[in-house]
């Protein structure tokens, strides 16, 4: 049991898209990640997605609409809803998701990351 500085771990990388585990619990990853730029278009047929911003805003993209994010606010992502994420500027979040959770889902693509390293 011990404390965890979000703050000092963003701090120990730099890379976007590249998400790293910080925590774990009752079979859930908590991972912390910088976005810049555009994701892939992807969803998760088996898992939510909760997606905490600590810095930054970005724009979560679903096919029927688009949902802003800031500093402080979540989004739950649903299992099996298409979406992607787009930052304009760095942002960092937070992400709470199940273990067996692929960071492009069902999309395969040169941002896929299955061995995560943990901080």
């Amino acid at each position: 049991m011990e404390k965890v500085n979000l703050q000092e771990k963003l701090d120990r990388f730099q890379d976007y898209w590249h998400p790293r585990i910080v925590g774990e619990l009752n079979g859930q990853h908590v991972k912390l990640a910088k976005l810049k730029g555009e994701f892939v278009w992807h969803s998760h047929d088996e898992e939510d997605e909760l997606f905490l911003v600590l810095e930054g805003a970005f724009t979560m993209e679903f096919r029927d609409r688009t949902v802003h994010l800031a500093k402080g606010e979540f989004l739950i992502v649903p299992r099996g809803i298409e979406h992607r994420p787009v930052a304009e500027n760095e942002v960092s979040i937070l992400l709470f998701e199940p273990v067996s959770t692929v960071n492009t889902g069902n999309s395969e693509s040169n941002l896929t990351r299955k061995n995560l390293e943990h901080l």
